[in-house]
């Protein structure tokens, strides 16, 4: 009797997170089957030749759906699936009847997860001679994976990239823009006046927010990070770790700056620190100096580097500009500091704390201003609080 097979994959049930609770094969045949299985004696028929096309088709087929399949526990992961399709069986659910009189199973993918011993129906066995994938022998196994771990690894390249890679950027950028800042000072040619540190602030403040303001946002000032937190740029738990870098940056480039700088000149200059304010009269002043040059540097970040309907490709520049600007105005009466870490450092370089309040105090304020004035007026609509 010769019998053209037909697999159909058919049922899956799903228990839990296991989408594959158990896989039942069906397979058919255009010619009737005998009222008994062991009304038939094993010499009425011979064996079905092997179907090489079914059998690639069928490992495509499996191999398809189980590569797609995400939901598979890792214990079902580690199973191994055997198919022995040329089989003239029906096969119902768990145990099927041979036509040859045995009770062999088939195919076996339930919860157990336990594999059939190998068929010991003559009908079953394969010959030295014929090949698994002649006789469609698919053998599926699948290396256990635990589902976590991959999560595990995303999630800690999430953690490093939002919290611990914009710290790092802003503690080498202050590092490098105040290392230039204080050596710019120190090594101030008396011809050329306040020109030499306008121009190497300004110039390195641009070239780092160019270089780090996708990693960071480019603060690298306390009172930047200040008025970009107040008008939503930056997450309030950063805030604190971002002074923090800012300082430690601070701290290094004024430290490397006194390293490499003669004895006498970085006394003289008082290692980059602002030693312009000597006396109370002068501490007025100063104090506006430093509120009205803060909030001009901080408006231009916010307004062309934060603020959506603002925003310029030319914020690097236009803060650089900014800061040359104000060291050339003001630079005389207070020092033209705009920059509590870039105060920080020098002075515990060179421990020079002669009004040093006052460059914590004028920019703070200045950062509030600016942050009140965006949320308030100036803003978008996603930043704007009234009249949106």
């Amino acid at each position: 009797m010769c019998c053209t097979p037909f697999l159909f994959l058919g049922i899956f049930n799903s228990s839990e997170k296991n989408l594959f609770g158990e896989i039942r094969w069906f397979a058919t045949s255009k010619a009737p089957l005998p009222s008994s299985a062991s009304s038939m004696s094993p010499n009425q028929s011979s064996l079905p030749p092997s179907n090489p096309t079914i059998s690639t088709s069928l490992s495509c087929v499996l191999s398809f759906l189980l590569s797609f399949s995400p939901s598979l526990s890792p214990s079902f992961s580690s199973c191994s699936l055997s198919v022995y399709s040329h089989a003239p069986c029906v096969v119902g659910r768990g145990w099927g009847a041979c036509r040859r009189g045995c009770s062999q199973r088939l195919l076996f993918a339930d919860s157990s997860l336990a594999l059939p011993p190998e068929p010991t129906c003559p009908t079953l066995r394969m010959s030295k001679n014929e090949s698994k994938t002649e006789l469609c022998d698919l053998a599926v196994t699948m290396t256990q994976v635990d589902p976590q771990e991959p999560r595990r690894q995303s999630r800690r390249a999430a953690l490093f990239l939002r919290y611990v890679q914009p710290c790092l950027a802003e503690l080498l950028g202050s590092t490098l823009f105040i290392f230039t800042g204080c050596l710019s000072v120190v090594e101030n040619v008396n011809g050329t006046g306040r020109l030499q540190p306008a121009l190497a602030h300004g110039l390195a403040l641009g070239i780092v927010i160019a270089v780090l303001g996708e990693i960071s946002g480019g603060h690298f000032n306390p009172a930047v990070s200040v008025s970009v937190c107040l008008i939503g740029g930056l997450k309030v738990v950063l805030l604190v770790p971002y002074i923090l870098s800012q300082m430690c940056g601070g701290m290094i480039g004024a430290t490397l700056a006194k390293v490499i700088s003669p004895v006498e000149s970085y006394h003289n200059a008082s290692g980059g620190a602002f030693n312009v304010v000597q006396s109370e009269t002068q501490v007025g002043p100063a104090i506006v100096a430093e509120v009205v040059m803060t909030l001009f540097l901080t408006l231009v970040v916010c307004m062309g580097a934060v603020n959506g309907r603002t925003r310029s490709l030319l914020a690097p520049l236009c803060i650089g500009l900014t800061v040359c600007a104000d060291i050339l105005a003001g630079g005389a009466i207070s020092g033209a500091c705009m920059n509590p870490a870039r105060a920080f450092g020098p002075a515990v370089a060179a421990n020079y704390w002669a009004y040093h309040w006052i460059y914590w105090v004028a920019p703070m304020t200045a950062a509030l201003i600016t942050g009140s004035l965006i949320r308030l007026l100036l803003g978008d609509e996603k930043v704007r609080v009234f009249l949106k």
